[in-house]
């Protein structure tokens, strides 16, 4: 890891101290060494001047050729004395300041040894202390406490370790609500499923009923009923069919085989689907586009979806009228708007449509409310996003897929 930055300025701090006081040790050497060779040099000029006193035939010259001579013989007269140059000082005074100044660089040596050895345990101590949070931070997970707060600035390896600790925690904290909010979404769904199930059991039920109790039932009354279940099977299967799909979806277990294909083949195909409800009720699909266009999407998927939506704009045209599917591209998306007539969607709807098993005040009764969200979530699938805007002349659906 980079920037080690308490380590630095623990290193800083030692470096710092250590030349403090080897500064000090410099200067009191040299302050000692000024302090011996004035003692030995004062005492060599009294002994000079008892000498040129004693002797005033020596010269000057003799006496400074002496002082400089380079033989470094030991003199025997100081044994004469009981002095030895190896062992003390001939001068008593020095003799005497040695102590105190073998005293005081013992004691700044001992401080520089004292003062690293603080800087290390507090370095140690605070690494610690950190190490004893995280350990903390750790515990607190574990036990599924996600209100955590790790405030660091600096970048050493243990703040890093925070930062990623508490990364871990904003994840494992959004998992959690996920997860709750999962849990409210899949008992709103069961419920919403179990209440659109509901209608069409209790339908089927009521009609087997009527046919078990009347046994001499006349056959057109007989098939109209036997029709009428039909319809409503065809409906569970539908919504069955729905929600296998969203749950897959949802699940991320759906691979998304995505390959060029041409636009106006997809919405062809789409249209195919939805053939016979524009039969039934006389309405023609308009489509404008330039036909070399490709999106590059899984194309059953989409088919899917774009059915789905075609499906809603049908379901909400007067018979006789017309839907137009419009496509295009530029530099940055590829469009299709699919237009309807009809009455429109009111703005207390609008902002729903998308959500499953919602049912606008238009919707017909036989409608369950889950091919729009299955489409938005499909066409966001292929790195796309759906729109809508409607007033009372209709409504259009905006389709942009970004390359």
């Amino acid at each position: 890891m980079k920037n080690k930055i308490k380590l630095k300025k623990c290193l800083i701090k030692v470096l710092i101290v250590g030349i403090i006081l080897t500064i000090i040790m410099i200067v009191l050497n040299i302050y000692e060494y000024h302090t011996y060779t004035k003692n030995f040099n004062n005492k060599i000029g009294s002994i000079l001047e008892v000498l040129q006193e004693e002797y005033p035939s020596i010269s000057e010259s003799e006496i400074i050729e002496i002082l400089n001579s380079s033989d470094d013989k030991e003199s025997e007269i100081l044994t004469k004395y009981s002095l030895n140059l190896n062992d003390k000082s001939v001068i008593i005074k020095n003799q005497n300041i040695y102590p105190i100044f073998l005293t005081i660089n013992s004691i700044i040596f001992l401080l520089e040894i004292i003062s690293l050895i603080i800087i290390f345990i507090s370095y140690t101590k605070n690494r610690d202390k950190e190490v004893l949070e995280i350990s903390n931070y750790l515990e607190e997970l574990n036990k599924r406490n996600y209100e955590l707060n790790i405030d660091s600035i600096s970048e050493d390896e243990l703040s890093i370790l925070k930062t990623e600790i508490y990364k871990t925690t904003i994840m494992l904290k959004e998992a959690s609500l996920n997860s709750q909010e999962d849990k409210l979404n899949l008992k709103k769904s069961l419920e919403d499923i179990s209440h659109q199930l509901k209608t069409p059991l209790t339908s089927i039920l009521v009609i087997l009923d009527n046919l078990i109790d009347d046994i001499d039932m006349d056959t057109e009354t007989r098939n109209d009923f036997i029709r009428d279940i039909k319809r409503e099977v065809m409906n569970i299967n539908f919504l069955v069919q729905a929600i296998l799909k969203l749950s897959k979806f949802d699940s991320n277990t759906i691979n998304f085989i995505r390959k060029d294909a041409i636009v106006k083949d997809i919405i062809n195909e789409s249209i195919k689907n939805v053939s016979i409800l524009c039969d039934l009720r006389n309405i023609k699909i308009d489509v404008k586009g330039n036909i070399d266009i490709k999106l590059k999407c899984d194309v059953k998927w989409e088919i899917e979806a774009l059915t789905n939506i075609i499906k809603n704009s049908i379901e909400h045209s007067k018979d006789n009228e017309r839907i137009e599917i419009n496509y295009s591209e530029n530099n940055v998306y590829i469009i299709i708007e699919i237009k309807d007539y009809g009455s429109g969607i009111s703005k207390k709807d609008i902002k729903h449509i998308f959500e499953r098993f919602y049912k606008s005040e238009n919707s017909k009764e036989d409608s369950i409310g889950i091919g729009l969200a299955l489409a938005k979530r499909i066409i966001e699938e292929d790195n796309g996003v759906i729109l809508v805007t409607s007033d009372e002349n209709g409504t259009k659906f905006i389709i942009k897929y970004f390359k």
